[in-house]
């Protein structure tokens, strides 16, 4: 096993480390899109299953996280192991997925309600396997608060990266193939998925070794929750995302049914969502360096504004103006390229806070509380935007839907979102950690384990 040891205070973490340990999200990243643009469109429109049937088994699916990410944070962060504490779970979610993501993507003909919920609560369980010691595993990577940026930056790219190739090879398959639509693209990306995830996985958890340093986790669990209840920074950043992933959750659960019903079209939608994917990882290292600049909450604050100003234009679109939806995508995929990478920074700077208050290394908890709140988030959103087509009388196994139902779409497209994105950007105004105030916290942190160190010695 190779020992790339965390980076110590003041040192650098290696290009080759935040590389390969970037690349689990890609596969991850991968499946994310066509879960949430495609499989709801197709379940209802192609499989003909009810569309407020798949509202609820969306929901609730993911309301199950409720108790499961919390017990699986606790049991990461207690984990003791000579392969660490992170990566025995990451490696061990490696088939569920796989098994998941094949019989979800490629269903057959005649798939049942019950047939769709049995699978996403499986996913969903080996989802929260993966990511949550996953993503607890970047804040203990490194202390620096810009590297930090860098790490997750990078891990955002690389998702997007698989977002790209989830979009090119459905691209390439109906430009030269002419094999394209709903279904045809989940299949390809469910067998790419398939492929992906345990190589990546397995190229991350042999490559990238973890810290050994940590103070297990040893608090009750409610007692943690309690505690963590009392940190006013985590609270205000995991409001203000759960706002901001409702918001483009939002969108991106309605993109196919706008296609589709607003500007006519179907098969060529992937285009779109490619320019989207290649201005989102464009963006992410502009949205690092204005963090640098400015401050990291800031920052995140402008993308909110930039693309709540952004998407009300979208009400403008009608038959025929397929191509005229490329500015506006390419805005909202620039925005939303602070989306992952600046927030994901500032949960590692918020968990530094609470290992201050409680004494213990707890970041696989934090995250459980955040991979909680994107699923439900995420869940919420799929909900109210099924919901919210059905009571505009939207029928989304017809194109022959009235303007009283176009207009609910697009409403529930273009503005709403935005709402949620301003919101989003009022909660996390008065969010305080700075890094003159992180840095402060890391000497204390520090201060304290040199001491716990010379007791011990």
């Amino acid at each position: 096993m190779p020992n790339h040891e965390t980076a110590p205070a003041g040192a650098r973490l290696s290009k080759r480390t935040i590389f390969f340990y970037g690349l689990t999200d890609m596969p991850v990243m991968m499946a994310l899109i066509p879960l949430a643009v495609f499989l709801p469109n197709f379940y209802t429109s192609d499989l003909g299953l009810d569309l407020v049937m798949v509202a609820n088994v969306l929901l609730i699916t993911r309301l199950l996280d409720l108790l499961v990410d919390p017990l699986i944070g606790r049991l990461s962060d207690m984990s003791q192991s000579r392969w660490g504490r992170r990566r025995p779970w990451i490696l061990a979610s490696a088939p569920i997925l796989a098994l998941s993501f094949y019989m979800l993507f490629l269903p057959p003909p005649d798939a049942t309600i019950w047939y769709l919920a049995g699978w996403m609560m499986l996913m969903w369980i080996g989802w929260s396997m993966l990511l949550i010691p996953y993503y607890a595993w970047a804040a203990e990577l490194t202390t620096d608060f810009h590297e930090r940026s860098v790490v997750t930056g990078w891990r955002s790219m690389a998702g997007v990266i698989g977002q790209l190739l989830a979009q090119v090879l459905p691209v390439i398959a109906l430009a030269w193939f002419g094999y394209g639509g709903t279904g045809e693209t989940l299949k390809l990306v469910g067998i790419l998925v398939v492929v992906m995830i345990p190589v990546c996985i397995l190229l991350t958890v042999t490559q990238v070794d973890e810290k050994r340093n940590y103070i297990r986790s040893v608090m009750p669990l409610m007692t943690g929750l309690k505690l963590m209840w009392t940190n006013g920074p985590f609270l205000r950043l995991v409001f203000a995302f759960l706002l901001s992933f409702t918001a483009l959750a939002i969108t991106t659960t309605l993109y196919l049914y706008y296609i589709r019903h607003v500007v006519g079209e179907e098969k060529r939608g992937i285009y779109m969502l490619l320019f989207f994917y290649v201005f989102n990882m464009a963006a992410v290292p502009f949205w690092v360096w204005l963090s640098r600049r400015i401050g990291k909450h800031k920052a995140w604050i402008a993308s909110f504004v930039m693309i709540s100003v952004v998407n009300p234009f979208y009400m403008l679109h009608g038959p025929g103006d397929f191509w005229w939806m490329a500015p506006l995508t390419i805005l909202s995929g620039f925005a939303a390229g602070a989306f992952a990478s600046l927030p994901n920074s500032m949960k590692a700077d918020v968990i530094d806070v609470d290992s201050l208050r409680s004494g213990e290394d707890r970041a696989a908890l934090y995250f459980a509380v955040w991979s909680v709140a994107q699923k439900a988030s995420t869940s919420f959103a799929a909900w109210v935007a099924l919901m919210g087509l059905a009571w505009f009388g939207f029928d989304p196994k017809v194109f022959t839907n009235g303007p009283d139902q176009i207009q609910g779409l697009k409403i529930m497209f273009a503005l709403v979102p935005s709402v949620f994105f301003l919101a989003a950007g009022a909660v996390a105004w008065r969010y305080s950690i700075t890094e003159e105030s992180h840095a402060q916290v890391r000497a204390e942190l520090e201060r304290r384990r040199q001491a716990a160190a010379g007791v011990a010695e």
